[in-house]
C-alpha cells in the first residue's frame, strides 16, 4: 500500500458549499469499492487520471442495503489520506441504528472526510422489495441529513430522482420529499442516472416552484454497453431510450464503436444541460476512467466548464 501522503489540515465543509454556489460549473466522479484485488489495482489507475483534473470532488457509493459499508468507509480515508482528492462518502439509512449511523460519521471525521451524500437506501437482497427501517433506525432520508448537519461541520448532499423515485406515488409527491430533505440541511444533491434531459429540467422546475433553490447536479452515465445499462436501468426505474439501445445492440460486436455511441449521447446531454444552467455534471465511471474522462475533456474543449475544487 502507498503510504499515506502528508496532507494540510481538512479543508472544512464550507469550501465545498462555496465552489457549489460559486457560479461556474462544478465537476466530479463517482466510484464504487470494488470487492477483490483486480477491481482496486483497476480502481487506483482511474483515481489517480482522474486526480490530475483537479476535480471539484470524487464520491464513493454505497452498496445496497449497507452491504459495502465497511469497504466504502476504508476507500473513502484512503482517498482523503493518499490523494489530494476531496471524497463525498455515501451513507445509507437502511439497516443502521441511530448509534451506528453517528459511529460511521465519526470514522469520517477521524479521516479528515467533511462531505457526506445521505441517502435512504434500497433494501438489503431484493432493491425493490418492502421497506423497512431498523427498528433503532430512521425511516427517511431527511432525518438523517439532520444527524449528520447536528453531528459537525459536514456538508451534505442528497440524492434527486428526474424521472421520480420509484416509490413515489406521484410527481408532486416526489418533489415535496426532495425539498424536505433540502429544507432539513441539504447543500446540495446529486440525480441519479437519467437520459432524457427534459426529465432534468422538469424537476429543477418543480423543486424551483416550492421555492427551493438547492443546487441539483446532474449525473452522467456513459451508456457504451446496452445490455449493462438496460440491467441499471431496470433496477433504478431509469427510461433507456429505445433508439440509443438499438444503435448500441447493432454495435456489439465492436466495442470501440458502442463506446463512440455512448460517449457521444452524454456529450451532447451534457452540453445541454449545462446550457441550461446545470450546476455542474457528475461522472458515473464505473470505476474505469475511459468513458467519462473523453465525455469530461470533450465537454471542457468546449470551454463550458472549469476546475472549481475547493
Amino acid at each position: 500500500m502507498t503510504a499515506p501522503a502528508a496532507l494540510a489540515a481538512p479543508v472544512p465543509a464550507t469550501a465545498l458549499r462555496s465552489a457549489l454556489a460559486g457560479g461556474s460549473p462544478t465537476y466530479s466522479f463517482e466510484f464504487f469499492p470494488p470487492k477483490n484485488e483486480a477491481g482496486l489495482r483497476t480502481l487506483w489507475d482511474t483515481i489517480r487520471r482522474i486526480e490530475a483534473l483537479s476535480p471539484t470532488f470524487v464520491s464513493v457509493t454505497y452498496g445496497a442495503g449497507g452491504s459495502s459499508r465497511d469497504r466504502t468507509v476504508e476507500l473513502t480515508q484512503r482517498i482523503a489520506t493518499e490523494t489530494t482528492l476531496r471524497p463525498v462518502a455515501h451513507l445509507t439509512a437502511v439497516g443502521h441504528s441511530v448509534t451506528e449511523l453517528r459511529h460511521i460519521i465519526g470514522r469520517y471525521a477521524d479521516a479528515g472526510v467533511r462531505d457526506v451524500l445521505v441517502l435512504r437506501g434500497d433494501p438489503p437482497g431484493d432493491p425493490a422489495g418492502p421497506w423497512t427501517p431498523h427498528p433503532e433506525g430512521f425511516r427517511y432520508a431527511r432525518e438523517l441529513v439532520s444527524l449528520v448537519r447536528r453531528t459537525g461541520d459536514f456538508s451534505v448532499g442528497v440524492a434527486a430522482f428526474p424521472e421520480g423515485h420509484p416509490r413515489s406515488p406521484d410527481p408532486d409527491s416526489d418533489v415535496r420529499h426532495f425539498v424536505a430533505k433540502c429544507r432539513a440541511g441539504a447543500d446540495y444533491a446529486i440525480t441519479q442516472m437519467f437520459f432524457h434531459v427534459e426529465d432534468y429540467l422538469r424537476l429543477r422546475d418543480r423543486v424551483a416552484a416550492l421555492g427551493c433553490d438547492t443546487p441539483v447536479i446532474p449525473a452522467i452515465m456513459p451508456a457504451t454497453d446496452a445490455r449493462q445499462i438496460r440491467r441499471f436501468a431496470e433496477l433504478s426505474g431509469a427510461a433507456f431510450p429505445e433508439s440509443l439501445a438499438r444503435s448500441l445492440e447493432a454495435a456489439r460486436d465492436t466495442p470501440a464503436a458502442g463506446h463512440r455511441i455512448g460517449v457521444d449521447y452524454a456529450i451532447a446531454m451534457a452540453e445541454r444541460l449545462l446550457a441550461e444552467g446545470a450546476p455542474g455534471l457528475h461522472y458515473i465511471t464505473l470505476n474505469r476512467s475511459t468513458a467519462a474522462l473523453d465525455i469530461h475533456q470533450a465537454v471542457r474543449r468546449l470551454g463550458r466548464t472549469s476546475p472549481e475544487r475547493p
